[in-house]
């Protein structure tokens, strides 16, 4: 199935999502105790396993959850053309500056539906240094993309998810979650 079908699904789901509207308060992806509206911003400790994958890079060649067995990895699901996620572009790259060599990797999963082309100029123009790779339909869902993004993932060493963060969230809150990980 051509990648502009598979990931065709995700699009009312992300437009209703951190990139169509402005931030809400802050309120809690499904899971959480914080009651409110439409998650935004938000964190949910977890403690289930990572779902594995393997997509491709922007190269065509695959990369799997598992080649960063032994880090903490910082999961960015997110799109070119989402103003949240573009916003937090500058943290991840600053976080790979600072915490690559403590065992952290960020990896970026796209969810753009116009191809590895595109997003490697978008990488390169936005001095992004950390892997990017291709969503699929399967792993986006699987991960909780379906729910909006930019969502990003904080998966400690062992492969369990340590925290969820739907919508745009603030440098500081990673690093938290990255140093309780680094922790264990």
């Amino acid at each position: 199935m051509h990648r502009t079908a598979r990931l065709s699904f995700l699009f009312p789901f992300l437009l209703l999502g951190g990139c169509s509207r402005a931030p809400a308060p802050a309120a809690s992806v499904p899971g959480s105790d914080t009651p409110g509206g439409p998650p935004a911003a938000s964190s949910t400790p977890t403690a289930d396993a990572a779902p594995a994958w393997t997509l491709n890079d922007l190269d065509g060649k695959p990369v799997s959850l598992a080649d960063f067995k032994g880090k903490v990895v910082v999961l960015d699901i997110w799109a070119t053309w989402c103003p949240p996620c573009r916003a937090e572009i500058p943290h991840f790259i600053e976080i790979q500056n600072e915490y690559k060599d403590k065992g952290v990797t960020v990896v970026g999963m796209s969810v753009d539906s116009t191809g590895p082309a595109d997003v490697a100029k978008f990488v390169k123009d936005n001095g992004m240094n950390y892997p990017i790779v291709m969503a699929d339909e399967k792993t986006a869902t699987a991960y909780g993309a379906d729910q909006g993004i930019p969502f990003t993932i904080v998966i400690d060493k062992n492969g369990n998810v340590v925290s969820r963060h739907l919508g745009l969230t603030d440098k500081s809150v990673f690093e938290d979650d990255i140093k309780k990980a680094l922790a264990q």
